[in-house]
């Protein structure tokens, strides 16, 4: 089986894989790399329970093929959020809004979030439920969500 090499900066840190080009990137994340936060609701790209940052924007990683994702690309994962300090706000406003009921969807609400405060750390309710519009959560937590956006966007003007 042929396989491609490829050299991405993952949460901070230079990680080399080698892997089946067609391999999805939501596996290659959780298995090669385990990092096991980025989670797989529908495999369809429907749920966005599997949304990372690539290259600063939010990608449903069960429909990208690692072999699709150039050398050199930045990808942040959940886990990464712990390494910026805008990251633990954002993880502390979750929480402290009781946003994560069962947390299935939280890795990819919250890396949904962070993508929309990294490029307009002052959104409006409507600018924060367009930017979830992918993500679905099953226990209908959306408001809780919005409102630990919005705590986070009054945090992210003093980080």
């Amino acid at each position: 089986m042929k396989t491609v090499k490829r050299t991405w900066v993952v949460n901070g840190e230079s990680r080399t894989v080698d892997v089946p080009p067609a391999r999805r990137l939501l596996d290659v994340l959780r298995v090669e790399l385990k990092l096991t936060g980025t989670k797989e609701g529908c495999g369809e790209g429907e749920c966005g329970a599997c949304t990372i940052l690539l290259n600063g924007q939010p990608v449903v990683s069960c429909l990208m093929a690692a072999g699709h994702v150039p050398d050199g690309s930045e990808l942040m994962t959940v886990e990464g959020l712990e390494k910026t300090e805008n990251g633990r706000l954002l993880q502390e406003a979750y929480v402290e809004k009781g946003a994560a009921q069962c947390g299935f969807c939280i890795p990819g609400m919250i890396m949904s979030s962070y993508a929309l405060l990294t490029r307009n750390p002052h959104p409006d309710e409507a600018e924060i439920r367009t930017a979830h519009a992918g993500n679905l959560c099953r226990c209908t937590g959306y408001q809780k969500i919005v409102e630990a956006v919005e705590l986070a966007a009054t945090k992210w003007k003093r980080a």
